[in-house]
């Protein structure tokens, strides 16, 4: 048995005593974590499959229509069985009380809202007014934990139900909190006991320094970190003592405003994806930790095999070609003006504004690189940092002509890639929604609509290749480097922690599953 980890406690800044400690995780300041109570599934996102939790499995009957099978002769860490009646329960609970249906299960949003949940043995069925598969990840997983309906039943509101003692079925109970340190102790009637190898876990209070987590990491008071610590290479790694996996978990995008008459010009934007060295700006942003990204948004090498057929061959990258840029720039009518600058197609110096927020050095990194690449095509264009809640704005209203933003590399592409293509997702000045780059396409609009509405892999393949393509030939956002999931970690103490050799997501839940003593 490994006797001990310890992990960073990320515990908002109010909770100082034992006495304020509160661990319901529907609550909406709380300290509950994935180690005292689980959701029904986690989607692995490098296999796409979805793992099982408290649930082993999911069939859409019909796309209104969803069976989850629970798994048998689970306990509550009080020894009370959990049953298909506490699932029923929860799912109907995000109902009565919405600030907690964080999955939007009742709402009508990415599907049409829940109608009823009925139980059968082990069998939950859950019915929709509409057809809802894109729901499935936020169903299953997406801290949609499971609570006791035999503690929680009688608490009233769940949002203002404070649990000082957690009952839940995960596979680490808490042992104790001084209001600096929580120590969770191993679950021994967790229903995957036997897959658990470690003790305890400990939980330090916050390293909001990298600095300070990496000389933790390296002189053994901290086991595990996921915070962003730049150039782990040099600032962490240590041979044979201290490693680091920063894996591809989505990817890091220009976004140009599509509702701008040149920055809404598919030809203009495929001339810079050509005038972009990715490579350098990836190696100046991540100390060349992460790689260039895939203009398909799909994380490679791990999703290689979804790559449809017709780019499998470069794996979808555009490679950096400054004379191509220009000649599509010129070919596009923007040519280059007396002063070496482009002009619009109606021959009028044209200039532009990079937005991007101040103190991120990474995306900083990012933006210097590319508008440096940008300004040696000819484009007049000038990065400017401005603070990040103006960044938000900017989002909101359209009011930008590029920003920098992050594409997820999950698995339900007609939502993850095709909310960014959805109209109905474009901003109206009030809420950040996906559509960030105004994107406008009905063909496409009706695209996702139809995919909504089935759950047949052949058809949604064939539907997310067209999504693809879009991303392909149109741009309507540029790819730059994959965004990391990150994790670093000490080697004396365990084996099986996620690596290039070893390749799994870096989520602490699935991380704590896996790892083995070093023997």
């Amino acid at each position: 048995m490994i006797s001990e980890l310890i992990l960073p406690l990320d515990i908002p800044g109010a909770i100082t005593s034992e006495s304020l400690a509160n661990y319901n995780p529907l609550a909406p300041t709380n300290m509950a974590t994935d180690h005292i109570f689980q959701t029904l599934m986690i989607r692995n996102t490098f296999t796409c499959e979805a793992e099982p939790l408290l649930a082993t499995g999911y069939e859409w009957t019909d796309p209104k229509t969803l069976v989850i099978t629970l798994r048998e002769g689970v306990k509550w860490s009080d020894g009370t069985p959990f049953t298909a009646d506490d699932v029923v329960w929860n799912l109907e609970a995000r109902k009565k009380y919405p600030a907690t249906d964080t999955a939007g299960l009742w709402k009508d949003i990415q599907g049409a809202p829940a109608t009823g949940v009925t139980a059968d043995g082990n069998k939950v069925t859950v019915t929709f007014a509409g057809p809802a598969p894109l729901k499935i990840d936020t169903i299953l997983g997406e801290r949609m934990y499971m609570v006791p309906k035999h503690i929680y039943g009688e608490v009233g509101d769940l949002t203002k139900y404070v649990d000082k003692d957690p009952v839940g079925t995960g596979p680490f109970k808490v042992g104790s909190f001084n209001g600096r340190r929580l120590v969770l102790d191993r679950n021994p009637s967790y229903w995957g006991a036997d897959q658990i190898k470690i003790e305890k876990l400990r939980l330090e209070g916050k390293f909001d320094d990298t600095n300070t987590a990496a000389l933790k990491l390296r002189d053994g008071s901290l086991d595990v970190y996921q915070g962003d610590i730049p150039n782990p290479e040099k600032s962490v790694k240590l041979d044979g003592v201290v490693d680091y996996y920063y894996a591809p978990d989505g990817t890091t995008v220009v976004v140009p405003n599509g509702d701008r008459d040149v920055t809404g010009d598919p030809k203009f934007r495929e001339a810079l994806a050509y005038g972009t060295n990715k490579e350098e700006a990836t190696q100046k942003a991540t100390y060349g930790v992460m790689e260039p990204a895939s203009q398909t948004m799909l994380k490679l090498p791990m999703q290689a095999a979804d790559l449809p057929a017709k780019y499998a061959a470069d794996g979808g990258k555009i490679p950096y070609d400054p004379e191509k840029a220009k000649q599509l720039l010129d070919q596009a009518g923007y040519r280059l003006g007396p002063d070496g600058k482009r002009l619009g197609k109606d021959g009028k110096p044209m200039s532009f504004v990079f937005s991007v927020q101040a103190g991120w050095i990474d995306y900083i990194a990012l933006v210097d690189t590319v508008v440096r690449n940008w300004k040696a095509l000819g484009i007049d264009i000038k990065m400017v940092a401005t603070d990040p809640p103006a960044v938000d704005s900017m989002k909101k209203t359209g009011d930008f002509d590029f920003i920098l933003e992050y594409v997820h590399g999950g698995c339900q592409r007609n939502r993850d890639l095709g909310s960014r293509l959805d109209s109905k997702q474009i901003a109206d000045g009030k809420e950040n929604t996906p559509n960030q780059a105004r994107y406008r396409n009905p063909e496409i609009d009706q695209l996702l609509r139809d995919l909504d509405q089935t759950t047949d892999p052949v058809v949604l393949k064939a539907g997310v290749e067209k999504i693809i393509d879009i991303y392909m030939t149109e741009f309507p956002y540029l790819a730059l480097n994959y965004a990391p999931g990150r994790i670093d970690y000490r080697l004396d103490k365990a084996v099986g922690w996620p690596s290039a050799e070893n390749p799994y997501p870096t989520a602490m839940i699935m991380v704590v599953h896996r790892l083995r003593p070093k023997q």
